[in-house]
């Protein structure tokens, strides 16, 4: 059976659900948001006990990446970004559901052949080419400023 350009065109619209784009873009953008601004609040809150802006700052990462696996390991996190959606992504806290979602998964295959070899599955690709075009970023910055 052959199947037209059209045809399959008409077959994948059908099949595919609408995205209520009007209610997800509000919806990512208070969930980042407020992700964001619990950052802000608890990077404040260690200002106040006389933390210096760096120190803070680290603190905040590593308790919204506690969280975050926190969450992810309850089933939570999934069913907050089936409405957030990239609300949830963006931030550190999807960094951080990457990494912990294969993990828990692939727990029944073991700590070794199926936590440790499927852990970075997702954020392994981010590492990797993150760190490859830092490199070349800053290759170009250091011949450009010679």
């Amino acid at each position: 059976m052959y199947i037209t350009h059209k045809q399959y065109d008409k077959m994948t619209k059908k099949a595919s659900p609408g995205s209520k784009t009007y209610i997800n873009t509000p919806l990512a953008f208070l969930i980042g948001g407020l992700i964001c601004a619990l950052g802000q609040c608890i990077v404040n809150l260690f200002k106040y006990f006389d933390f210096d802006k760096e120190s803070a700052s680290s603190w905040a990462s590593i308790i919204l990446v506690l969280i975050s696996a926190l969450l992810t390991g309850l089933g939570l996190y999934e069913k907050i970004a089936k409405h957030a959606g990239a609300g949830t992504l963006v931030p550190i806290t999807g960094f951080a559901n990457a990494v912990v979602s294969p993990a828990i998964e692939s727990k029944s295959e073991g700590f070794i052949l199926g936590v440790g070899a499927k852990i970075f599955s997702i954020a392994g690709p981010v590492i990797l080419y993150g760190i490859s075009a830092s490199f070349l970023y800053g290759l170009v910055y250091y011949f450009m400023n010679l």
